[in-house]
């Protein structure tokens, strides 16, 4: 097994792709918009990856987060809002936040184990800052630690009721950045002292089973490189100060954040301490010279990668989504009331 999580082309394999897979057996796949048509095609996707590897617990992942972020989008699929609303009813009610986060994710799990999908990258523990780059915004769950790393802990719940992993994100903190990772390389020059309130959710959450690190200089851990490709940040902030043992992935390598060629790059975040390397655009090229580069996964990240997808239940008995929903609104109608 490789040590990569790789997009899809198309909404079916290619007979390219399958031979490829076939061959170079990455640990996962991530599904876009480009992979998507309805229910039923989707399924066949998911049913048809998991035939070529014969793993029914194969990690297929999504950003599903609701919001400006959701890959699955109506008539298909219900609308899901974005993280900043259940901030704003914690002003109000901090139980019935945590209740209506953990019913959204709840709801957003099931609709995305109806077709197969095991992963969202889901929830954000990043703590906004006033100036920041608005790439965050009302994706976060607020400013404020603790009210982030609770309802950050109310989501992985809700996804792991719905049978489907959550993924912890951008480690060990994005919410300083004051450009776009997607476009440019941010650099936070605070402090170790000033940097530790943004650890503080993730190492509530250190048990989560999977972690996404952020394409960000912290000039107080490592002045020469982003956390994705630093082994300093990923050692001794990520493993050890926070304490998370948990499934380890990059963000997306294609991001402009980082320079150079893409299987130079997977290569480099797994040498740094990455268990997993991500690569979303399924372009055949860059997707061959990373199983070239890439040793086979190592034994303590297959561990992880077993832990983390053994850590959900699947199937049973679950609500109906209309409830879910109906919950999840009653309380977040407590805002405009």
């Amino acid at each position: 097994m490789k040590p990569v999580i790789f997009g899809l082309s198309g909404a079916t394999l290619t007979p390219d792709e399958r031979a490829f897979f076939a061959d170079s057996q990455p640990a996962g796949y991530i599904l876009f918009r480009r992979n998507i048509v309805d229910r039923a095609q989707l399924r066949a996707l998911t049913d048809d990856l998991r035939a070529l590897h014969g793993r029914n617990d194969l990690l297929i992942m999504i950003d599903q987060e609701g919001g400006r972020v959701a890959r699955m989008q109506p008539p298909v699929w219900p609308t899901f809002p974005a993280g900043a609303v259940f901030d704003r009813l914690y002003d109000v009610a901090p139980s019935s936040a945590i209740a209506a986060a953990r019913a959204n994710a709840r709801a957003i799990a099931l609709t995305l184990a109806e077709v197969g999908i095991t992963v969202d990258a889901l929830p954000l523990l990043d703590v906004r800052q006033d100036g920041a780059s608005d790439i965050m915004g009302d994706r976060t769950l607020g400013a404020e630690p603790m009210r982030v790393a609770a309802l950050g802990r109310a989501t992985l719940e809700g996804l792991a009721d719905g049978g489907v992993v959550g993924i912890v994100k951008h480690m060990p903190g994005h919410g300083r950045a004051l450009v776009d990772s997607h476009l440019e390389l941010p650099v936070v020059r605070a402090d170790a002292d000033t940097l530790a309130s943004d650890l503080q959710p993730f190492e509530r959450l250190r048990d989560a089973p999977m972690g996404m690190t952020a394409h960000v200089v912290y000039t107080a851990w490592d002045a020469q490189r982003p956390a994705s490709l630093s082994p300093t940040v990923i050692e001794d902030v990520i493993r050890t100060r926070i304490g998370f043992d948990g499934l380890l992935m990059s963000d997306d390598l294609d991001m402009k954040a980082l320079q150079g060629n893409i299987p130079d790059l997977a290569a480099g975040v797994v040498a740094a301490g990455c268990d997993l390397a991500l690569n979303c655009w399924g372009r055949m090229d860059d997707m061959l010279g990373i199983a070239d580069q890439l040793p086979e996964i190592t034994d303590a990240a297959r561990a992880r990668l077993d832990r983390a997808m053994g850590s959900v239940e699947r199937g049973g008995d679950q609500p109906e989504l209309a409830e879910l929903l109906a919950t999840r609104d009653s309380l977040l109608g407590l805002v405009a009331a």
